[in-house]
């Protein structure tokens, strides 16, 4: 059994200026993959070659979050073009950085209506379509409401059910772990059910989102052990707040008694 990390660059790190540096700053730890939600601060030839540079490979990348108020557009209405460009975008940037899984952001819908589910639903089969063509695998993931008060998609159910709608092989279901323990708890069960719809893993302790040895709700010792278990083979992203210096807290990942690729 061998379960495979990648560096999230938007959460550790934060000790490097930019982004751009932070790609650096994960190879120097060991990291051989890494990702990150928003890469769209700085240029995309500038990205490139800050990745290639540290010699990293890509993992995922988000689509663009939009304003400042927002976390995705693809439940809003009135909003298609700019959806679009959107996904135009990541697609381009995902190219460049040899990526094929893209997070596609839902937007903050504090009261969701037909009209939002429909929305979704319209925008998300035209992402599927762009993503088929061009060998990329999209991902939908439902965030707890504490960490996003209003986020649209906060529900599992939801999720699964857009994705058995859509009924395409490029739309899948990212599984963040701490969103999992606070929107539905009762972990082993859970991730069975959603394993086979999944095409990404991201963990964090809870509630304080810092490395998973922490101390908090979920017994990642277990949990890790029962993904390798189950026979997952993708990637798990590392989405948490270091609690002190990102070097220092990677301890976690030598004491795990089973073996790691990163």
């Amino acid at each position: 059994m061998t379960l495979k990390f990648c560096a999230n660059l938007s959460f550790m790190y934060q000790e490097a200026g930019s982004l751009l540096e932070r790609y650096s700053w994960a190879a120097k730890s060991g990291f051989r993959y890494v990702e990150c939600a928003f890469p769209y601060s700085e240029p995309l030839e500038n990205v490139v070659q800050a990745k290639n540079d540290a010699n990293v490979k890509q993992i995922i990348i988000n689509t663009p979050k939009g304003e400042d108020e927002e976390l995705g557009i693809a439940a809003i209405p009135n909003a298609e073009e700019r959806f679009q460009s959107y996904v135009n975008t990541a697609v381009s940037y995902a190219q460049a950085l040899n990526c094929n899984k893209i997070h596609v952001m839902a937007g903050i819908v504090p009261n969701p209506n037909d009209i939002n589910h429909q929305t979704y639903e319209q925008n998300l089969k035209y992402a599927s379509k762009i993503f088929e063509k061009n060998g990329i695998v999209g991902l939908i993931e439902p965030i707890n409401k504490y960490s996003a008060p209003g986020y649209y998609l906060n529900s599992y159910e939801r999720a699964i059910e857009v994705i058995n709608k859509i009924c395409s092989p490029n739309l899948k279901l990212q599984l963040d772990i701490f969103h999992l323990q606070q929107i539905k708890g009762d972990l082993t069960n859970n991730i069975k059910y959603l394993l086979p719809y999944t095409g990404h893993i991201q963990i964090a302790q809870v509630p304080n989102r810092n490395e998973p040895n922490t101390q908090g709700e979920i017994d990642y010792d277990y949990i890790l052990n029962l993904l390798g278990n189950l026979g997952y083979e993708g990637w798990i992203g590392l989405e948490y707040n270091p609690k002190t210096n990102t070097d220092d807290g990677l301890v976690w990942l030598q004491q795990l008694k089973i073996d790691i690729q990163i």
